[in-house]
C-alpha cells in the first residue's frame, strides 16, 4: 500500500512539473530532464510512469480537460438561461487558464498539435453552441446571428488562452476575467432585446 502511495505521489508530482513545462515551453521546447528535476525525481524514474514524451504530454492534456470538463459540469448544473451560461462558462474557463497550469497546457498543446483525441476545446465548445441554438427573443433580438455570436465565444476564449503569457499590462488591472466581463457586455448591450431600438434601455 505504502509503495502503491508513494508512486501514486509521484507521479502527480511528475504531472504538476511536465504541466508547468509544457505550458512555458510547448511541446518541442519541452525537455523531461527539467521536469523530472523540478519533479525531484531521475529521469530514470520518470521513463518508468511515462515512457515518453509524448506519453507524458497526453497524461498532461487528459488532466486539464478532466479539470475543463469539471467546470462545464458545473456550469451546466446551474440551468442559467441560454446566453447567461455561456457568459458563465467563458468567465470560468479564463478563472481556470488563469490559474491551472494542466488546462493552459492542454489548450497550448492543442494549438500545437491538434488530435482529436484529446481536445480541449472540444470539451467546451459543444455546451457554447448547444446553448446558443436554444437562445430565444427573450434573451437576444430577433434575427440576432448566434451563429456568429457562437463563433465569437470560442474566439474570445481562444484568444483568451493565446495571449495569456502576455497580459499583465495596467490596462488589465482586474485580469482576463474582468476584461471578458467588459467585452460581453458591450457585446450583448446591442444584442439584448432591450438593445433593439438601436442600443437604447
Amino acid at each position: 500500500m505504502m509503495k502503491q502511495e508513494r508512486a501514486s505521489r509521484t507521479r502527480q508530482a511528475l504531472l504538476t512539473a511536465a504541466a508547468g513545462e509544457f505550458d512555458r515551453r510547448g511541446y518541442a521546447g519541452a525537455s523531461l530532464a527539467r521536469i523530472a528535476r523540478a519533479a525531484q525525481i531521475s529521469t530514470g524514474a520518470l521513463t518508468f510512469h511515462f515512457a515518453s514524451k509524448e506519453a507524458l504530454s497526453t497524461a498532461v492534456r487528459e488532466q486539464g480537460n478532466a479539470a475543463t470538463q469539471a467546470l462545464v459540469a458545473r456550469t451546466t448544473a446551474r440551468r442559467e438561461p441560454p446566453v447567461q451560461c455561456v457568459v458563465s462558462l467563458t468567465l470560468g474557463l479564463v478563472e481556470l487558464l488563469e490559474t491551472d497550469a494542466s488546462v493552459r497546457a492542454a489548450a497550448r498543446l492543442e494549438r500545437e498539435a491538434a488530435d482529436a483525441r484529446h481536445s480541449w476545446r472540444g470539451v467546451w465548445a459543444p455546451l457554447i453552441r448547444e446553448r446558443l441554438r436554444a437562445t430565444t427573443d427573450a434573451e437576444l433580438c430577433p434575427g440576432t446571428d448566434t451563429t456568429a455570436l457562437t463563433a465569437l465565444a470560442e474566439h474570445l476564449v481562444c484568444g483568451m488562452e493565446a495571449t495569456l503569457a502576455h497580459r499583465g499590462r495596467p490596462d488589465s488591472d482586474r485580469g482576463n476575467s474582468a476584461l471578458l466581463a467588459r467585452i460581453w457586455h458591450q457585446v450583448l448591450h446591442r444584442s439584448a432585446p432591450l438593445g433593439c431600438d438601436g442600443g437604447r434601455r
